[in-house]
């Protein structure tokens, strides 16, 4: 009898789960079922033996285990190979495996094949080496070096995070000068579905500790924005090329700095000789005010030595041609997704990297900035479908009911001074995250920006409004944005305006989207800074928004080789078309504040071409104003919203 403790991968459920002190009589134990399908394939370790016996056989076995695979595969070409179950008896010390009756096929008819037929297949050995890797890491967080210490799972983790100090020689121990205090953090990274795939120890410099002009200058780091990504998605759906994403590995620890850094030895792993002295940093460490800066610099440099050109206006974006094909790459700090129409172009890059940094390739895009990416031969889908799942849950509103839209058509929000007060930092969590779904749901965007006006004071109808906007995400977890191939790529823009709408100042709340064909990727919803006098002069600001907008995305395209010009701006108000092409300013107009009239200066430069559409075909109603279910649904469709679910 053996008391262990074990952890099983449930493969039908995605779950691990542990338990302790379980008693294993294993010289009796024997597995002798006749019918495999009863069996379950679960991956079942004992910490206590494996993680001993790991890092001395690892080695060893690794060459033996290719041959094995190998010589496997190859037989599989062969005919059907039929496995027979033999009755066997589990002896201690030998692996507990049961006996299955196995035949293999060498091919599966087409008409049963899912997915990519052209595309790789994983065998079982790779599956059974995920599910080892998943079973050997730690599913707790510490919080405190003193608990990480405790856990074998996480000293590996700090071990390869001081490993890759080493290899890109970020220190050098050196005799002390002063005290600069430095941390641990400790972070799961976790996928797409939010399964942990990796321990993550960061070692983290106490960057407030930090004075400016003293230990740094610059701080500036440029990101890429949300708009710049759908765009970069948009041109990939157009030209029907695959989106291929990597990241980094530690990559602040590869940005060279110039100022003079001292930290001190990390708790756990003084040096033995030397205990008093301190590391000097040649690179930059996380935390540092200087390092995100640092790495940019650093990686802008290598892309540019290497025949990339920097984007005039996107300064994440870069790009390189060859001939006639693009090769496209978008960084957001470490991230990066790239893409070309010559798919050589991108394994160049790939290699490129890899001589550079240490990088992990993830293959196509599926999943970055919180954007779920489904890539297909129709087209791109966007949404954020898991983080819409979780919010629903988080929020408590698992059992409440659905509901069709996400604002009632009579809504009418004020100050409510006299209503019930409300849990300030909960109502503020709710518009966050709601904010932050809007992202890829253009549809809540209104309702989302209403509430948050009441952030300071929230009372309970102000609650009440959130969480039926929960309610209608409930409904409709799966809705995404749709980027569809067969699409033109002019560029169109839809302005609207909500005369008055607010109820405290009367302020007018505007609404723009704009669309690279059928592809919507950019949208606005805000109340507008100054009172209007009429419903004209309002559409008038928000067709001013929307024309700012819509020339920097001109000026975006311009470094994917696209000059659109007199791009279209649809309007509902013929008096706003009127005064934005009447050069002349009279007793109407003369209160318009100057920086308005920018509209008016782009329209006599032909940049762009305010025409009128009717107000039923006007796509940013959306965006001003609570509709039915009939006008709300009708507008999903003209914003190319979809289920995603229809497109498994």
């Amino acid at each position: 009898m053996i008391s262990k403790a074990y952890r099983v991968y449930n493969k039908t459920t995605q779950k691990i789960e542990e338990s302790v002190h379980i008693t294993f009589d294993e010289a009796n134990m024997s597995f002798k079922e006749k019918n495999a399908s009863t069996i379950e394939h679960l991956q079942v370790h004992s910490l206590a033996e494996d993680m001993n016996r790991l890092q001395v056989t690892q080695k060893d076995e690794s060459s033996d285990d290719e041959e094995a695979a190998h010589h496997q595969e190859e037989n599989l070409l062969e005919e059907p190979v039929v496995v027979p179950q033999e009755d066997t008896t589990t002896q201690v010390g030998e692996p507990s495996t049961p006996p299955v009756d196995l035949v293999t096929t060498r091919d599966h008819p087409i008409s049963q094949v899912i997915g990519d037929i052209s595309a790789g297949v994983q065998t079982r050995n790779q599956v059974n080496q995920n599910l080892m890797h998943i079973c050997f890491l730690s599913q707790i967080k510490p919080q405190t070096i003193q608990d990480a210490e405790q856990d074998p799972h996480w000293i590996i983790a700090m071990q390869e995070e001081l490993h890759q100090f080493e290899r890109n020689k970020v220190w050098e121990l050196v005799p002390k000068p002063k005290d600069h205090p430095i941390v641990w953090v400790f972070r799961n990274k976790l996928d797409d579905q939010g399964i942990i795939v990796r321990n993550k120890a960061r070692l983290v410099a106490q960057g407030y500790s930090q004075e400016e002009g003293i230990d740094y200058d610059q701080t500036f780091a440029s990101v890429a924005r949300l708009e710049a990504i759908r765009i970069f998605l948009a041109y990939a759906a157009h030209k029907g090329f695959q989106v291929y994403q990597m990241d980094v590995k530690s990559a602040f620890l590869n940005g060279e700095i110039k100022e003079e850094v001292y930290v001190r030895q990390p708790p756990g792993f003084i040096s033995l000789t030397h205990p008093d002295y301190v590391f000097k940093l040649h690179k930059a460490l996380y935390g540092l005010k200087q390092a995100p800066r640092a790495w940019y610099e650093t990686l802008a440099c290598f892309l540019l030595k290497n025949d990339f050109v920097r984007g005039r206006v996107d300064q994440t974006l870069f790009i390189r041609t060859h001939k006639s094909h693009t090769l496209l790459v978008q960084i957001y700090v470490d991230d990066i997704i790239f893409g070309s129409t010559n798919s050589n172009l991108c394994k160049k890059f790939s290699k490129l990297m890899h001589s550079k940094f240490e990088m992990s390739s993830m293959g196509e895009l599926s999943f970055f900035l919180g954007l779920q990416v489904k890539q297909h031969v129709e087209g791109i889908f966007i949404s954020q479908t898991k983080y819409a799942k979780e919010l629903v849950k988080k929020f408590g509103m698992s059992d409440a009911s659905c509901m069709k839209t996400p604002m009632p058509t009579n809504a009418v929000l004020d100050a409510d001074e006299h209503g019930k007060p409300v849990d300030q930092t909960t109502y503020r969590a709710m518009i966050g995250s709601l904010l932050y779904l809007t992202a890829s749901r253009p549809d809540i965007i209104f309702a989302t920006s209403i509430c948050a006006r009441f952030q300071v004071s929230p009372r309970e109808s102000h609650l009440t409004l959130v969480k039926r906007i929960l309610r209608y995400v409930k409904s409709c977890p799966n809705l995404g944005l749709w980027y569809p191939k067969d699409s033109a790529f002019d560029l169109t823009g839809f302005s609207d305006a909500d005369y008055a709408g607010c109820r405290i100042d009367r302020k007018s709340t505007s609404g723009t989207c704009q669309f690279l064909g059928d592809r919507l990727v950019s949208w606005y919803c805000k109340k507008q800074t100054s009172v209007s006098t009429s419903t004209a002069e309002a559409e008038y600001m928000a067709a001013g928004s929307c024309c700012s907008q819509i020339l920097w995305i001109q000026n975006q395209l311009l470094d994917f080789s696209y000059n659109l010009e007199k791009s279209k701006i649809f309007c509902d108000n013929t008096s706003a078309i009127s005064i934005a092409q009447n050069p002349v300013l009279h007793s109407r107009t003369k209160h318009i504040e100057i920086m308005h009239h920018f509209l008016r200066d782009n329209v006599e430069k032909n940049k762009i071409e305010l025409q009128y559409i009717p107000t039923d075909l006007q796509r940013g109603d959306i965006f001003t104003k609570p509709l039915d279910e009939k006008k709300h649904n009708f507008f999903l469709n003209q914003l190319g919203m979809l289920d995603g679910g229809s497109l498994n």
